[in-house]
């Protein structure tokens, strides 16, 4: 320990507390594996109190701060640079649900805890804690918070910043800000937990987070149905709506390429078609006792809306297995090799002629693109991967131009570059091209008003 940082460190954090040198590898690599770097230390403290101490220690210091969760990041939001001059502040030993106000429907845990214990904690009284992704069991929740992730129903439910009601946060300074009500109307000025929500980091630590929970499904189903194309989904999300209204909690869109890698990459999975779709909705409605009839009803909607060939689960292991095959698709893209991701967003209503556009863009100039388009239609946000002929690291080589075509189409339907993986350092340097001015002086605003030295994980969503 030559650094004086980790000298004063280690007067109040345990051994465990502070690693060096091998036992920080995993830490330094992104959940992509596209990211690899390097560190002074990584610190693992185990209260707020002793993140408050850190924080102080290493303004002190000017030493930068990368505050990790899960590390499942897929634009390196929680990696540091290779310098090795920054530490990384890992939450994992701060992993408690710490309550449940079932009078207020209410949890609050550590940032550390990783969702899927917050879910069963939520579950264990009997609610529903509705956030919900591939990676639920691994993911934290101040991870999630950083970049406002969203995932399977957010249809229905909102992502993490409509299902936050309160925060508390170590400042850059080791202040902290204790913002944990439990409430749903406050207008006692500025709501600046918005502020951190999707800050990625960088202009505080989010180290505990109280929830919004809701009552627990006792009616649900789930089908899968062959649509014709994609303006055929999107009319069927607004039927479905129409017959169901706020009963809709999940509508996901597969293309057939999605099934066909799942086949080839992924065959231990079940094959529920015989003859594979154009494309593909997975539908889930759910209700909470207000209406008996409401399995009965979803059925006779998908008839009515030209759904006669949608396969409806029988049991929740049917349901189940849908959904381990739409959770699968990023594994079989792995198991493929590299592609180029984008995390995009446009209007519901313009899905349809961005897939067009997008797809005519592409393959006028690499013929050889695959597209392996999926997603959550209904929120309006679709994972649109692309793979080249080489599917190494090389194929990283045409990034910059397959994204300059893609996201000219996503601005010209007024979408968005990132609709819930953030900008971590992938994205930074696009960022201005799709905010305003005004927008962007703002964020630089707020960023220099909480972090003026920029030790707060210098280097992501903004250039420096």
């Amino acid at each position: 320990m030559s650094h004086p940082l980790l000298a004063e460190l280690a007067t109040f954090l345990d051994a465990a507390g502070i690693l060096t040198g091998p036992a920080t590898e995993g830490y330094m690599i992104d959940g992509r594996r596209r990211y690899h770097g390097q560190n002074l230390a990584v610190l693992r403290p185990r209260s707020t109190e002793e993140i408050a101490a850190v924080v102080k220690a290493c303004a002190r210091h000017g030493v930068a701060m990368v505050p990790q969760g899960g590390n499942t990041s897929l634009c390196g939001g929680a990696t540091p640079d290779e310098s090795g001059h920054a530490v990384v502040i890992s939450m994992e030993r701060m992993n408690r649900v710490l309550s449940v106000d079932e009078g207020n429907n209410t949890i609050t845990a550590e940032a550390g805890a990783i969702i899927a214990d917050v879910q069963m904690a939520a579950l264990n009284a009997k609610r529903l804690f509705p956030a919900d992704w591939g990676a639920k069991g691994s993911a934290r929740v101040g991870g999630a918070l950083g970049t406002n992730a969203g995932g399977l129903n957010v249809l229905r439910y909102g992502n993490m910043r409509e299902l936050t009601l309160g925060l508390e946060v170590v400042l850059a300074d080791g202040r902290i800000w204790n913002g944990l009500r439990g409430l749903r109307k406050d207008n006692t000025g500025y709501d600046l937990k918005q502020l951190f929500i999707a800050s990625e980091g960088t202009l505080g630590i989010i180290t505990r987070a109280t929830f919004k929970l809701f009552p627990l499904p006792t009616a649900q189903s789930t089908a899968l149905v062959p649509v014709t194309n994609p303006q055929g989904a999107v009319d069927l999300l607004r039927g479905l709506q129409h017959e169901l209204g706020d009963r809709i909690t999940s509508f996901e869109l597969i293309s057939q390429r999605c099934w066909e890698l799942l086949a080839q990459y992924c065959p231990e999975l079940p094959k529920p078609f015989a003859e594979l779709p154009q494309w593909t909705v997975l539908v889930e409605v759910s209700d909470g006792g207000a209406d008996e009839h409401l399995l009965d009803r979803f059925a006779e909607a998908l008839i009515a809306l030209g759904g006669d060939d949608a396969l409806i689960a029988q049991s929740r292991s049917d349901a189940e297995d849908f959904w381990q095959l739409r959770e699968a698709i990023p594994e079989a893209q792995k198991r493929k090799g590299v592609s180029i991701k984008q995390d995009i967003g446009v209007p519901t209503s313009a899905f349809p002629q961005f897939l067009v556009e997008a797809q005519a863009a592409l393959k006028s100039e690499f013929a050889e693109a695959d597209i392996i388009a999926f997603g959550h239609l209904g929120d309006g946000n679709l994972h649109y991967n692309v793979f080249m002929q080489d599917v190494t690291k090389a194929a990283y080589a045409h990034e910059p131009r397959i994204n300059e075509l893609v996201y000219a189409v996503v601005q010209r339907h007024n979408g968005t570059i990132s609709a819930e993986h953030g900008i971590g350092q992938l994205k930074r340097n696009l960022l201005p091209h799709f905010r305003s001015d005004v927008e962007m002086a703002l964020m630089h605003d707020i960023k220099r008003a909480l972090d003026p030295n920029n030790l707060m994980n210098p280097g992501k969503l903004l250039a420096d």
